[in-house]
């Protein structure tokens, strides 16, 4: 606050609300793996909103989620890039013995359980569905 950050200032209010509402609807305190819950959640309507901001030709809307998207990533765990997801996705298929598209379900409750919240599910869905192809 004294920095006159306004952008940290609010999203970071915006963020602990939610961490709130959350607890409240769970009736007790959260632990850390339950906060980063709530903050891979409100990062992904950042991704949302950004995607549809951009699809409606609103670049100022998408460029203000994004640098509330940047504040929220300072808190969450560093995310994979997508050759460190492929090799992941290719061990988690020869592990499963997933054996094509039909097997996708299997391969992404095995993958969730591996990265958590390391990757955009989107981004590992379609690495697993071109591996599985």
């Amino acid at each position: 606050m004294k920095s006159g950050d306004t952008m940290r200032r609010d999203t970071l209010r915006f963020v602990l609300a939610a961490v709130h509402n959350e607890e409240v609807a769970r009736r007790g305190d959260l632990d850390d793996a339950a906060v980063r819950e709530v903050l891979t959640k409100q990062a992904k309507m950042r991704r949302d909103s950004i995607e549809a901001f951009r699809g409606g030709k609103r670049e100022d809307l998408a460029t203000k989620e994004e640098a509330e998207l940047a504040v929220i990533q300072d808190y969450l765990p560093a995310q994979l890039d997508e050759a460190a997801v492929r090799e992941i996705a290719a061990r988690v298929i020869a592990q499963t013995g997933a054996s094509g598209k039909k097997d996708m379900g299997k391969v992404m409750t095995a993958m969730r359980a591996e990265i958590a919240d390391r990757a955009d599910g989107k981004i590992v869905a379609r690495i697993v569905g071109d591996l599985l192809s």
